[in-house]
């Protein structure tokens, strides 16, 4: 035992005297460049008078800010984006802000400190302690910046850093065009800021110390951009005995100081220990590459719905003298993504660990406009992907590289990553466009700075590499790079520093996706009759298909003013609000369950259409899985602002009917109806055959009585779609002429449903007139607490009862009658058929009290129950 003890106390006393690190994130203080009257030598002297500042927030932008101290209205809510000054008419001092942090830190014997500004939009200079930091102006949103401040640091260990932040040098005319007028991309930062066809745009172009600020402290050795590459041979099952996997690590360390280093390099992972003796020169920053591990029975890295998203940590170490002089830790997915080209679809094919995935993506813009970032809004918002049955995230080319939290949400919920470049068709000139201020060989040429570029590229590869939910790279959205951007990026930088991942030029490239159609290559978008995904062949790897999303009435509430909470309607002129927050007209498509009364009524209205769209969107596309397609990708799953387009949940994390829908129909087990012929199918896109499977097809008219059609036992091998028996002739004779429901189970030799569908039929003339008409359903609703963040709801609907249809429920503050976001439903907007119930579970954020369910429907009075 006391041997065991002293071990205990050598490894604790090695981990102790390794590195520290730690961010800079509170007591912040910035002014307006007019206002300051010094310069940064000064202004870093910690006795300098920091009167008058304003409290800043960082990371953040100028605009948060100003926003935090009440200096601005919220610009997400109604008109008041118009209230605020834009950059390109203020000109550019008026967004340019000093930030001033004072901190405590010094650094005895061989110990190194480190300052490191993880993303600054645009320019930047540094000062510490009356002395400049960087020798170079700082230029770049997507580039990082590190400085060794060992010998600027104070002998008594108080600091202060001043740091100089100035707009990018290109504002761009926010003239409505995509991109404004286009020059924001002059610049390399983020496009959307000069506005969207999704979003206005944001003032201050995202100006400020927007990412992270740390402080690393080291003992000598700094150890830099490990590198872990995991392969995965053969063809693989989840849970079952694995051959080994091989795991390839090498790393950077680099001596800063004027003497050698000498001492064992090692990385520990699974209770298995590589190591290698080294020798470091001094001022010499080497690359160290391990020996192979070849790890028995790994517990593989799965996309969602296919397997387990097992994570092994890695802790990498550089010993000397018995002291543990820096070290780094990660988390390592064991997996191996490959690219097969199908030739039958025309498109690329996935494979993880050997296995194809038919892929189900959603375009991601950015989580928040304003760049207001928080681990728990990442994995809040990844775990919606999730939970819509997801397995990919597309990173759209006119934003950012996503942030390494974004990155261990999407390992930790198993959603690949498709990532783009910071290129655009729409800025970087593919097409004719008027709103533009320079003509297209101009645009094609943007950023200005090529090698600027280059070095970016370079820096954020290094930064997210090691993620198992990483898959492939892309060069930009709708267009590739400039040649000379391009080519190093395929010809050197990814092989060079990754090597394992697909890189495709463009987004919609034929290397991804042939294009036979003509056009652009991907959508179309905005709304389309259900039967068109069925039957209208598009590209085999659409990388953007979809459009609308706007949220229930409560959602609504949030950003619009009571005075704009009017239906849209037909032909009408649009109200302002609604007009200003992106709107797409759902007329059409509204109309047929009869014309909206109010706003109230239309928000229930669109979530039919919302629900419908994306489960028909996915429901098509599965059923030609392997044929006509290899995968696609929505456009777009959220929103960074309070827009009223493309999203499955609202910017406050509200998610509407767009969600279940189309979680409905990505299932990884889906029985569905085909609405051309009426035949029923079942998508499996497990990677088993499933037998004794029961497929069940029942009709319900509007009072509730049932007309059974047939049920059969049959099966289904993996990843393939199996089609069984039409309902044509069965739905022709019962000749429902205001419509009907069509009840869909698959059940398993258990008698477990494990998978229905409810259809909503409207009568011969396409209107929805028996919807219109049916009885209210009153339900009896039960809850059940389950765990201190988890409660069941149970909506039974009594025999003799008409389909209690459409029912939304929500979890809510009894008191203040809010609802409670995030809250993750396992299903929503749930239709219960006459003697049956369905129960839903919600999870929530710990520490909620006084909670209550508030549930409604198409014919269910909206009520309220508290929690048992």
């Amino acid at each position: 035992m006391r041997k065991i003890l002293l071990l205990g106390l050598i490894c604790f006393s090695l981990v102790a005297g390794a590195q520290q690190r730690y961010e800079l994130n509170k007591d912040w203080f910035c002014s307006n460049i007019k206002e300051v009257k010094v310069t940064g030598m000064e202004l870093s002297n910690v006795a300098y008078p920091l009167s008058n500042w304003l409290p800043a927030t960082v990371p953040g932008t100028v605009l948060t800010t100003l926003l935090n101290n009440q200096k601005v209205p919220d610009p997400f809510y109604g008109m008041n984006n118009l209230k605020i000054p834009d950059v390109y008419h203020t000109g550019n001092d008026y967004y340019t802000y000093w930030f001033v942090k004072d901190f405590n830190e010094k650094a005895t014997g061989n110990e190194q400190v480190y300052l490191e500004f993880r993303g600054i939009n645009y320019k930047a200079e540094f000062y510490l302690n009356g002395k400049k930091v960087n020798p170079q102006t700082h230029v770049g949103m997507h580039i990082r910046a590190k400085y060794n401040i060992t010998r600027l640091l104070s002998a008594t260990g108080k600091n202060r850093l001043a740091v100089i932040v100035y707009p990018p040098d290109f504002p761009g005319d926010p003239n409505g065009g995509q991109g404004g007028d286009g020059t924001i991309a002059k610049n390399l930062t983020t496009q959307y800021t000069a506005g969207w066809d999704w979003i206005q745009p944001i003032r201050d172009r995202n100006t400020g110390i927007w990412d992270k600020v740390t402080i690393e402290k080291t003992r000598g050795i700094n150890i830099q951009n490990p590198h872990v590459v995991t392969l995965v041979p053969g063809k693989r099952l989840p849970d079952a005995q694995q051959k080994p996997a091989v795991i390839k690590v090498s790393v950077e360390v680099e001596n800063p100081t004027g003497k050698p280093v000498s001492g064992i390099l090692q990385y520990q992972i699974a209770g298995k220990t590589v190591s290698k003796t080294i020798s470091v020169a001094a001022n010499k920053n080497t690359e160290v590459a391990f020996a192979d591990l070849a790890l028995e029975n790994p517990k593989l890295w799965w996309p969602s719905g296919y397997g387990k998203q097992d994570l092994y940590p890695m802790n990498i170490k550089f010993i000397s003298a018995e002291q543990v002089l820096d070290q780094e830790n990660l988390n390592v997915g064991i997996r191996q993504i490959d690219n097969i080209w199908n030739e039958h679809t025309q498109s690329m094919g996935t494979y993880v660990n050997g296995q194809k995935i038919f892929i189900k993506g959603g375009n991601w813009i950015i989580s928040d406009a304003m760049l207001r970032f928080t681990d728990a809004r990442y994995d809040a918002e990844i775990r919606y992907h999730k939970d819509m049955n997801l397995n990919l995230i597309r990173i759209w080319g006119g934003a950012i590289l996503e942030r390494p939290e974004f990155y261990n949400a999407c390992d930790k919920y198993g959603l690949l990553v498709f990532q783009d470049f910071w290129f655009s068709g729409d800025c970087n000139g593919r097409w004719v466009d008027p709103m533009k201020k320079e003509d297209q060989w101009t645009r094609r040429n943007y950023p200005d700075n090529h090698p600027l570029v280059l070095t970016a590229i370079e820096d954020q590869v290094k930064m997210v590499r090691n993620h198992a939910s990483l898959a492939f790279w892309c060069g930009g959205n709708e267009i590739t790079p400039p040649d000379d951007i391009l080519n190093p990026i395929k010809n050197d930088i990814l092989p060079r520093l990754d090597g394992t991942r697909k890189f495709f030029d463009f987004s919609n490239s034929d290397e991804m996706s042939f294009n036979a159609l003509g056009g652009n290559g991907d959508g179309p978008y905005g709304i389309q009759d259900p039967k068109h995904f069925w039957s209208v062949k598009t590209f085999p790897y659409n990388s953007e298909v979809g459009s609308v999303g706007v949220g229930d009435y409560e959602s609504l509430e949030r950003f619009m003013p009571k005075e704009n909470m009017v239906a849209p309607q037909f032909g009408s002129k649009l109200d302002s609000v609604w007009d200003y927050h992106k709107y797409i007209g759902y007329d059409q498509y509204i109309n047929p369950y009869g014309k909206a009364k109010d706003a109230k009524d239309f928000a229930m209205k669109a979530q039919l259409v919302n629900y419908d769209q994306y489960r028909a969107l996915m429901e098509g596309f599965s059923n030609k899985m392997w044929d006509w397609y290899t995968g696609s990708i929505i456009w777009k799953t959220q929103n960074p602002w309070t827009a009223l387009r493309g999203q499955m949940y609202d910017y406050y994390l509200d998610p509407n009917a767009c969600l279940y829908g189309l979680r409905k129909g990505s299932e990884p087990l889906h029985i569905m109806m085909n609405p051309l012929d009426s035949m029923v199918t079942v998508v499996n896109n497990g990677l088993t055959d499933l037998t004794n499977l029961m497929v069940q097809a029942k009709v319900y008219d509007m009072d509730g009585k049932d007309y059974f059609y047939s049920q059969a036992f049959n099966s289904i091998g993996p990843s393939s779609v199996r089609r069984y028996f039409p309902l044509t002739d069965f739905l022709k004779k019962l000749d429902k002429k205001e419509g009907v429901f069509v009840s869909l189970k698959l059940l398993n030799i258990k008698q477990q449903v494990i998978s229905d569908n409810i259809y909503w039929l409207a009568g011969k003339d396409g209107e929805y007139s028996g919807l219109k008409n049916i009885k209210r359903a009153p339900l009896k609703v039960t809850t059940a607490k389950l765990k201190s963040n988890q409660v069941s709801v149970t909506l039974n609907n009594p025999s003799g009862n008409p389909v209690a249809f459409f029912n939304r429920v929500a979890l809510i503050d009894s008191g203040t009658g809010k609802r409670i976001l995030p809250a993750f439903y396992d299903d929503n907007y749930v239709s219960v058929l006459p003697g049956e119930s369905k129960t839903i579970t919600i999870e929530y954020p710990s520490g909620g009290s006084n909670l209550s369910i508030e549930y409604y429907g198409w014919n269910v009075e909206r009520q309220k129950i508290a929690i048992q």
